[in-house]
């Protein structure tokens, strides 16, 4: 059984450390991050996210400073920096960033997102101003221990996948809906992952998302559950996300309820295929966009090419939908210890949809496949008997 422990103090010391040598390497004083998940991995406060700007100053030398809106400063003791700095509250006579540019008094910096209204009063303030997001370049390459909860969270998202593979047939054949379907399996993976981790992992994000998608519907990428009872020879499409931690993780499939025809065993195979030709484009470390088109290649060469809807994948970490993106427009070469989704998707308008969702951890010499479900239930097994 893999025993998984909350990130420690000397990761976010060591995370900082490394942040410090981007900094000195574009040439800056340091760095302004107001991006929760990056003030996340600069501190490991979780922190909610709202109207009241957050920031940590990391500077090429000198002590680290975070500065908050005061009603957080409870939450700021125990973040392993001691220079603590509060402003009143949002909106404030002078804007939150700006005053904490002041507090800062450096001339070369670095900010990872800025209000546009704001930039021409931080440029009166500042000699350089560097808006590159340098925090997530250096969060897109994973540690070992960001790597580990990656894996455990994969676990809990192919539980889900478990119980409603075995439990789906019984619930639609007493006229069970999408919505039960869904709460159903919710209920013991979210149960069981609460069991395990919850009083390790307290104050930090972890739970299970989900959706459960039928029939026509199934075409929507983002279709809602409904009340809606999956009928026999339909697709069900399910697609979990589960967090531990703060770190994400994805598994999907796409079911069929009683037996699967010819056609929807050809879409199947496609999309094994596109998945399998993702692998290796990664294995291969291709640039994300070329993942990207080596990936949807194999949809297209069945023919596919029309139903196709959106990327291969995204990046995965600290926030569900990051960068790197396995997309157009994406150069970034794919390197070791990036971890991606890896969604083939098949959508035919008020026919039927087709979704299968892996988590890949790109290693020094291959990809790692975290999400089992789909190895442990080949095609021919992903079936909802009724």
């Amino acid at each position: 059984m893999r025993d998984v422990r909350p990130l420690p103090p000397a990761f976010f010391v060591s995370a900082r450390d490394r942040l410090r040598s981007r900094a000195e390497a574009a040439g800056l004083d340091g760095l302004l991050m107001l991006r929760a998940p990056n003030l996340a991995y600069a501190t490991g406060l979780f922190l909610s996210e709202n109207e009241r700007p957050m920031g940590v100053w990391l500077p090429v030398s000198g002590d680290p400073i975070l500065m908050l809106p005061g009603l957080e400063r409870e939450n700021a003791e125990g973040a392993g920096i001691n220079d603590l700095r509060f402003y009143e509250e949002f909106p404030g006579e002078v804007p939150a960033v700006l005053w904490m540019l002041d507090q800062i008094g450096r001339k070369h910096v670095g900010i990872d997102q800025l209000d546009a209204l704001l930039l021409d009063a931080a440029w009166n303030r500042l000699a350089k101003l560097d808006l590159t997001d340098h925090a997530m370049l250096e969060r897109a390459i994973k540690q070992p221990a960001e790597i580990a909860l990656t894996v455990e969270a994969a676990s809990f998202a192919d539980l889900f996948l478990t119980l409603l593979h075995s439990n789906a047939g019984d619930i639609i054949s007493q006229g069970g809906t999408e919505t039960d379907l869904m709460a159903n399996a919710m209920a013991d993976a979210r149960g069981a992952l609460m069991a395990k981790h919850k009083a390790a992992f307290v104050g930090t994000p972890l739970g299970i998302t989900a959706s459960v998608h039928s029939g026509p519907r199934a075409a929507l990428p983002h279709g809602a559950v409904m009340e809606r009872v999956p009928q026999g020879g339909e697709t069900l499409i399910a697609g979990i996300g589960a967090s531990l931690g703060g770190y994400h993780a994805e598994s999907g499939v796409t079911l069929i309820v009683g037996d699967i025809s010819p056609e929807q065993r050809r879409i199947m195979t496609a999309m094994e295929a596109c998945n399998d030709a993702a692998v290796d484009a990664c294995a291969k470390r291709q640039t994300c966009t070329a993942a990207n088109d080596t990936a949807l290649g194999a949809l297209r060469n069945a023919g596919l090419g029309d139903a196709i809807r959106h990327r291969i994948g995204h990046g995965m970490g600290l926030e569900g939908h990051e960068a790197p993106w396995l997309a157009p427009g994406d150069p970034t070469q794919i390197q070791a210890n990036m971890i991606f989704s890896n969604e083939p998707g098949v959508y035919r308008p008020n026919l039927d949809g087709y979704r299968t969702i892996n988590t890949m951890i790109v290693t020094e010499t291959d990809v790692d496949i975290p999400s089992r479900f789909q190895s442990n239930t080949p095609i021919d097994a992903r079936v909802i008997a009724i």
